[in-house]
């Protein structure tokens, strides 16, 4: 049996009854396991992560999809968290049993299907088609307030879908990659530039840590700031060494890191780390965690 688990990220957080819509569209056929669904009202975005086999997990990503497009209109859309389309980001991972190429080619299948509904598709991570575009980062720059200009340059022709802005939908970001971390650390302080600083100093791209990326975010609600992060390979940069560091970093300012949060499916050996580093496990295995 090949599994594969998949985390989408659709832009809407806020509206309960729309995203009970949408997670029942999913469970139709009842073919695939939900781990996980976490909604934030101020990011205004859902991750809906599952597995299954490749084929069940292949059909209920497409009626999640469809239903998401329906009832969410990005010219609506507010949150603090970057997007730019209703089915913003699709990550396919493959957990057993499958290949690499095996979850590429199923992103693509998935990409083509995005596409006949008339939404603009870019692949990137590991089913890019061009190197300037296996950065989600580099994709997503300028948001969707920035796609109707974007797509005016040829550069900027989608992989699959119509070369046109759609004002409704946005666009889609498929792929298929290394099990991601989305690993939060929440500030007590309001002050957005020292968040700046401290994702800065963390994050790849500004000369911190190569597999991680990092923003800063203002969480209105609890009056706080959010360093929100993806650790995109936790074996080369582990989830205790990135606290660490940002604790370090964020006792530069007199402030302190108030609670943090693991969103979606976390691999057990990302969490063997972390028993490894704080209570100093002597001789533990895996094989001792059950559930």
């Amino acid at each position: 049996m090949k599994i594969l688990l998949v985390e989408v990220n659709i832009s809407e957080g806020r509206d309960g009854a729309k995203i009970e819509q949408i997670k029942e569209s999913l469970m139709v056929g009842n073919d695939i396991e939900i781990i996980d669904l976490n909604s934030d009202k101020d990011h205004n975005r859902s991750v809906f992560t599952y597995k299954g086999e490749c084929e069940a997990v292949l059909d209920a990503t497409k009626r999640l999809s469809k239903k998401a497009i329906e009832l969410i209109d990005m010219t609506k859309h507010r949150g603090s968290h970057p997007r730019m389309g209703a089915v913003d980001v699709v990550p396919f991972i493959p957990i057993l049993n499958m290949t690499g190429e095996e979850a590429v080619e199923i992103s693509k299948e998935y990409g083509r299907y995005m596409g006949s509904l008339g939404v603009p598709v870019y692949y990137y991570e590991d089913s890019a088609i061009r190197d300037d575009r296996k950065s989600l980062v580099k994709i997503r720059k300028g948001q969707y307030e920035a796609l109707a200009d974007k797509m005016k340059d040829e550069s900027w022709k989608p992989d699959e879908g119509p070369f046109e802005f759609n004002p409704k939908s946005g666009a889609t970001v498929v792929g298929s990659r290394f099990a991601l971390l989305a690993f939060n650390i929440n500030l007590d302080t309001e002050d957005l530039e020292i968040g700046n600083k401290i994702a800065t100093a963390i994050r790849g791209s500004s000369g911190g840590y190569q597999h991680v990326r990092a923003i800063a975010l203002e969480i209105p609600d609890r009056k706080m700031i959010q360093v929100s992060m993806n650790l995109t390979n936790y074996e080369k940069t582990p989830i205790h060494r990135v606290y660490e560091t940002i604790k370090f970093e964020a006792s530069r300012y007199n402030v302190n890191i108030s609670d943090t949060e693991l969103v979606g499916p976390v691999p057990v050996y990302a969490l063997r780390e972390l028993l490894d580093f704080y209570i100093r496990l002597k001789d533990f295995s895996t094989d001792q965690i059950y559930f």
